[in-house]
C-alpha cells in the first residue's frame, strides 16, 4: 500500500511479486534527502516486538540502532528492505519513505526495492561455491547477464571492501576458504555489487576478531560518503567509533519502544533519558 506521502505501507505481501527489475527513479538530490519512518509497529503470532517507532534518518550518514537484545532493533531494520514479508507470522504497520526515490515503484517489487537497500547479517553466509559465483549470483539474479559489465562489477566490488588484492588469482577458488573476516567482506561486496543506495547492516562484527572488525568498521566510514547506512550493533564503543546518529531501543511494558535519538557525540556525552544514562554507564 501507498500512504498518502507516497511512502511505502509496510504490510506483508501475499505473495513475491512477479514483475521483472526496473530502474527507480531518483526523485531528489542529497540536499535534505533522508529516509523517514512513520509510526511503525512489528508483530509476530500478534505478540508485538516493536511498537510506534518514528526515525528520520539522514541520507548519506551512519546511524547505530543500540539498546539491550530483545527490544525491536533487528526487526526494525528488517522492514527497510521488506525482509519481513517473508515471515508468514509477521505483522507490519507503519510506513517508510526514501525521499530520493519513486516509492511506488519500490511498492511494487519488493525484489527492486532490496537492490536499492542491501543487507549484510551478523555471521558471514557465503554461498558454499566459488568466490566469483558468490558475486555474479547477484547479478544474474536482476538480469545482469553481459560478461564485461559482470567482470567490471565482481573486481569494483571486491576493491571497494579491500578484498581484491588478496583473491584476484583465486576467484574460483571455494569462497568458504575464506578466512571469517574475509568472508564477511565477501558478503558485503555481495550486498554492493547491485550498487545499492542504502546498506543494512545487523550486528556485522558480531562474530570477527578484533583486526576483521576494525577492518569492517572503516569501510563503513567510507561507505557512508556515498550510501546510508543503518548499523545494528551491541557494542557501544563500536557506535561511537562509527555513527553519526544513535537511536536508542528499549523493552518498555515488553515492547520495544525507541526511547532516545539524536548526533553519536550528544547521546554518549549528555544522554536525556535516565534508561540511556544507565545502559551508557557500560561503554
Amino acid at each position: 500500500m501507498i500512504t498518502e506521502h507516497g511512502a511505502i505501507a509496510l504490510k506483508p505481501s501475499a505473495q513475491p511479486s512477479d514483475m521483472p527489475p526496473e530502474s527507480v527513479t531518483q526523485l531528489k538530490g542529497l540536499a535534505g534527502d533522508y529516509i523517514e519512518i512513520d509510526n511503525l509497529s512489528v508483530s509476530y503470532d500478534n505478540c508485538a516486538v516493536v511498537e510506534n517507532v518514528t526515525l528520520r534518518v539522514q541520507r548519506n550518514s551512519v546511524t547505530a540502532l543500540i539498546g539491550p537484545s530483545g527490544c525491536g532493533k533487528s526487526s526494525l531494520l528488517y522492514c527497510l528492505n521488506r525482509l519481513n514479508d517473508l515471515v508468514p507470522c509477521c505483522s507490519v504497520e507503519g510506513s517508510v519513505n526514501f525521499s530520493w526515490m519513486d516509492s511506488r515503484q519500490l511498492e511494487k517489487n519488493a525484489t527492486q526495492l532490496r537492490r536499492q537497500v542491501g543487507m549484510l547479517f551478523q555471521r558471514p553466509n557465503p554461498f558454499p561455491f566459488s568466490i566469483r559465483k558468490n558475486l555474479e549470483f547477484a547479478l544474474r539474479q536482476h538480469g545482469i547477464k553481459d560478461r564485461v559489465d559482470i567482470n567490471r562489477r565482481v573486481e569494483s566490488a571486491l576493491r571497494e571492501v579491500g578484498l581484491w588484492e588478496e583473491v584476484h588469482d583465486r576467484l574460483d577458488s571455494s569462497a568458504m576458504s575464506l578466512s571469517g573476516g574475509q568472508q564477511q567482506r565477501l558478503c558485503l561486496a555481495r550486498a554492493l555489487i547491485l550498487d545499492p543506495d542504502v546498506l543494512l547492516m545487523d550486528e556485522p562484527c558480531s562474530a570477527l576478531d578484533p583486526i576483521s572488525t576494525e577492518k569492517i568498521e572503516t569501510l563503513i566510514r567510507s561507505l557512508s560518503k556515498q550510501r546510508t547506512i543503518v548499523l545494528v550493533t551491541h557494542s557501544l564503543n563500536q557506535a561511537r567509533r562509527v555513527a553519526d546518529q544513535v537511536a536508542v531501543f528499549w523493552k518498555v511494558d515488553g515492547v520495544g519502544k525507541l526511547i532516545e535519538c539524536g548526533k553519536a557525540h550528544d547521546v554518549f556525552e549528555q544522554p536525556q533519558h535516565a534508561l540511556t544514562q544507565s545502559y551508557l554507564k557500560f561503554a
